[in-house]
């Protein structure tokens, strides 16, 4: 079976590319998640925050976006000291700053994802790379996204951290033209 490149011989990032990456996502709580770790990769490898994601789940309240956006400066603390999470200060703090600003988008829009699903026109763009080295790493709707985001006051929301995630939520679809996911996720 043929798969993106990738995800290499490591079992769980196989896993995600299988399974996970790049299927559409809906679900407010399952977007949540995914713009948390997205937020958490920024400089580092998707690897570690695959491994540390049951880590993220346990300390962020299973990414419950109403819980952490009334996180105090105790849960700061708390989430500072905890060795399951990636404890980058600035990272932390945007994840409880986004989450107050998801619950703000989810008010105006009635759902998250219909806010922001407008940025391809509330279907998934399909891509049609044949070579991992033509993938981009931002396009005119993660730009449009990051600037809308940052208007709405949310942190971490470059145009490189947008497309990242818009490639992890089905937003579009990059895996490349021989992966057997190209095809099932295109006719989804």
């Amino acid at each position: 079976m043929k798969r993106c490149p990738w995800p290499g011989n490591n079992l769980l990032m196989i896993k995600y590319h299988d399974e996970e990456w790049g299927v559409p996502l809906h679900d407010d709580k399952k977007i949540f998640e995914f713009f948390v770790l997205d937020t958490f990769q920024a400089g580092l490898s998707w690897e570690i925050v695959l491994k540390k994601r049951e880590g993220f789940r346990k300390a962020f309240d299973n990414f419950d976006f109403r819980k952490i956006a009334k996180y105090t400066e105790k849960d700061f603390e708390r989430l500072r000291n905890d060795e399951r999470i990636i404890r980058n200060r600035a990272k932390i703090r945007a994840t409880i700053v986004n989450a107050k600003r998801f619950l703000e988008v989810k008010k105006d829009y009635g759902s998250f994802g219909k806010y922001i699903w407008q940025f391809v026109n509330n279907k998934p763009i399909k891509n049609k790379w044949k070579n991992i080295k033509e993938l981009p790493t931002t396009s005119m709707e993660s730009d449009a996204m990051s600037i809308d985001l940052k208007k709405r006051g949310f942190k971490f929301a470059g145009s490189t951290i947008c497309y990242a995630f818009m490639q992890a939520a089905g937003m579009v679809n990059d895996h490349l033209t021989g992966c057997f996911r190209y095809k099932e996720i295109s006719d989804s």
